[in-house]
């Protein structure tokens, strides 16, 4: 791809996931929807944020596109680093994460985390937009262009704040209201919950080593040079 069509295919992503917001935001007049969206608003689903993530991960790419061509690489340094560090630390390992949960509960057994009955409420289309088309969009984020990745540490470290963040909030939800976020936590004793959201962030750290791997794999080692002490 050429930068130009880079820009126009990076607007495009843009303009598709402000497009499922607004069209998810929406809350039409069936009596089903309101109550999925009650006790946290669309603020509960990681589906949901992580649309909200890729949208604004999309504008800064956007904004990285249009300034590079306007003043330069070397004059916005800092919004390429930030872009690169969005996209290591969340976009990606997010996404990938929604993608293979969502997937491996669903066809497990759907009532843990998709009942039947949100069929009459959101279209199939509207479906894997949120839960299949999200995997190949950032994995060809992968192959259009180079990202610089920060050490480990401090990756690792943003995705586990990141993690503890909300699931404080799940657990926060579930205080105040008594109603799980999704029905597979009712399932799962005390220590089976702990067991599930360690192994989660498990999953989702193996696929932020993933998107290194990749990245290197495509583009060389692209991580951000460490700063040496004095």
């Amino acid at each position: 791809m050429t930068k130009t069509s880079t820009c126009i295919y990076h607007f495009l992503v843009l303009s598709w996931y402000t497009f499922l917001n607004y069209y998810i935001s929406q809350e039409g007049k069936d009596e089903v929807k309101p109550k999925i969206f009650a006790n946290g608003a669309r603020w509960k689903y990681m589906t949901l944020l992580n649309l909200l993530l890729q949208t604004v991960f999309y504008g800064v790419t956007c904004l990285d596109d249009v300034l590079k061509r306007i003043k330069g690489r070397k004059d916005i340094k800092f919004l390429t680093a930030f872009r690169d560090l969005l996209f290591a630390t969340l976009a990606f390992p997010v996404s990938t994460f929604v993608f293979l949960a969502f997937w491996i509960l669903f066809l497990y057994n759907r009532d843990l985390i998709y009942p039947k009955v949100l069929d009459t409420v959101i279209p199939v289309w509207l479906n894997h937009a949120m839960h299949t088309l999200i995997f190949p969009i950032t994995l060809a984020e992968v192959v259009l262009g180079p990202h610089s990745y920060p050490s480990k540490k401090t990756g690792l470290t943003l995705l586990t704040a990141a993690s503890i963040t909300y699931i404080s909030r799940i657990l926060w939800l579930y205080f105040e209201t008594g109603t799980w976020v999704y029905p597979v936590f009712a399932k799962l004793s005390p220590v089976g919950l702990a067991a599930f959201f360690s192994l989660s962030h498990i999953f989702i750290a193996s696929i932020y080593l993933l998107g290194e791997k990749l990245n290197h794999w495509k583009w060389g080692d692209m991580r951000q040079p460490q700063k040496k002490r004095k």
